[in-house]
């Protein structure tokens, strides 16, 4: 696609009114280091003519019948499937995700979830009798949401999509990293139809174009998705303005194999999950827990696994694994690698050096760890990048608490031989969604964590109430 040298703003690309000294944001391609686009670098007073078109924009939005809100998120989906061999590409160019993996993930998952929505608009009780009173479901208003790099277009459709659902008026920051992507959404917005100013998008840094749009007095609720700290700084600004947030932080997951479980398949699923997206995956099961009686027989099955993903092109359709994000990334991860050979961890594959072959682009070798303890670095901090942690535990209490011993609380899975054993031992899990026997994700179930990995969740009709407020009359 073409990058945009403007914003989207009631309807329309205008020009962002940065100073003279401000230079554009760059994109750069993961796997080449090049520049492939640039971008505007919104100010705070673009944000504040994005949030001005918003909220023109509400009353009519709002007042619009769920069923017309659901038919143009119809239209938005069917502008973006139109599309989907654009949007993997254009993942893959500023992302660095294998061209396959951004086909079927990055591509087709936020297409289904904008078509869910469409549905669920239609479909939803905004207004129930209880006893002698109606209570209405209303939008909440003007929506500020802030959407990470490592699943971009999936990000912002799951926030967009039911804001709009719900009658809301939306402003998108996207990551700096992957803008091409969100301004590709803006034009199927755009495709379909809505009126101004419903949806708007500036493109620009976190520490200005995202700080003024968290702290704006016209937005009405904050969606952020990104680190804990930063989602730290917005609920606490939120906080202050006595503002709702919705928050999708980090996470540190655990993928526990019981006794009983089938090692082999659950040892490769889960290695599969950490090494997918090239482990940018806030719900990676990142540290998986075995028996000490098969801990070596798992061990090794991980080091085959991992073998092979061998970092690649990721335009090349037979890769499996492409590169990190950024050079900042992957310094951050190869310098928990190197943290967890210092700390005593047992390197069984992997390392802190470039692939070999992939000197250029900003490769991190997919790395396994075993002889993990509870309280390591890389065992309790959230790395993300494709490295896996192996710890051992003597029994299924033993094997609960080291699961529950994070401050984070997203995601997890749960491997045995039997489902209600695996369902039992999940009950005991604090985190906010379990995959059992490999179970498949479910774009309707609700997505969100426990503890520090967030507040509220996304996706189906818990993802719509989030931006929803409630007002009762009695009769």
């Amino acid at each position: 696609m073409q990058a945009h040298d403007a914003l989207y703003l009631s309807g329309m690309w205008r020009a962002a009114r940065r100073p003279a000294t401000a230079d554009a944001i760059e994109v750069r391609n993961p796997a080449t280091e090049e520049v492939i686009a640039r971008v505007p670098a919104a100010t705070a007073e673009d944000v504040d003519a994005a949030v001005s078109a918003a909220r023109a924009a509400l009353s009519g939005w709002a007042e619009t019948p769920p069923a017309e809100r659901g038919a143009r998120i119809a239209a938005l989906r069917d502008a973006l499937a139109a599309r989907r061999d654009e949007i993997a590409a254009t993942v893959t160019a500023e992302l660095g995700a294998p061209l396959s993996f951004s086909q079927t993930v990055h591509a087709d998952l936020p297409i289904a979830v904008a078509g869910s929505y469409a549905t669920i608009a239609t479909e939803y009780a905004f207004e129930e009798r209880v006893g002698n009173s109606r209570v209405w479901q209303e939008p909440i208003g003007v929506v500020g949401a802030i959407t990470p790099w490592n699943y971009p277009l999936h990000q912002i459709v799951a926030k967009v999509a039911p804001a709009l659902a719900a009658g809301c008026t939306v402003v998108l920051k996207p990551a700096e990293n992957t803008p091409l992507v969100a301004q590709l959404f803006a034009e199927a917005v755009d495709a379909a139809g809505f009126p101004a100013g419903v949806f708007n998008l500036v493109t620009g840094y976190g520490s200005v174009a995202g700080e003024a749009l968290a702290g704006h007095s016209g937005v009405d609720l904050v969606s952020f998705t990104g680190s804990t700290a930063v989602g730290r700084r917005i609920g606490a600004t939120a906080g202050a303005a006595v503002k709702p947030v919705a928050l999708e932080l980090g996470g540190k997951s655990a993928n526990v194999i019981l006794p009983s479980a089938d090692l082999s398949k659950a040892v490769k699923v889960g290695v599969a999950n950490v090494m997918a997206n090239s482990g940018q995956t806030c719900s990676a099961w990142t540290r998986m827990l075995v028996d000490a009686d098969r801990y070596e027989e798992a061990v090794e099955l991980a080091a085959a696994a991992v073998a092979k993903y061998v970092p690649g092109d990721p335009a090349d359709a037979a890769t499996r694994i492409g590169p990190v994000v950024s050079a900042a990334q992957r310094e951050r991860v190869t310098g928990y690698i190197a943290e967890g050979v210092r700390e005593g961890a047992r390197l069984v594959a992997g390392g802190d050096q470039a692939p070999e072959g992939c000197e250029r682009g900003w490769y991190v070798r997919p790395t396994v760890f075993a002889d993990v303890t509870p309280e390591m670095t890389i065992a309790q901090e959230e790395i993300f990048g494709p490295v896996l942690s192996i710890l051992k535990y003597d029994d299924a209490d033993d094997a609960a608490r080291i699961a529950n011993d994070t401050v984070y609380g997203l995601s997890g899975a749960v491997w045995a031989g039997d489902e209600e054993e695996a369902v039992a031992f999940a009950r005991r899990l604090e985190t906010g969604q379990i995959h059992v026997n490999g179970g498949r994700f479910n774009p309707l179930a609700p997505f969100g964590g426990y503890k520090h990995s967030g507040v509220g969740r996304e996706l189906g009709t818990h993802g719509l109430a989030e931006y929803l407020q409630t007002k009762s009359l009695q009769f």
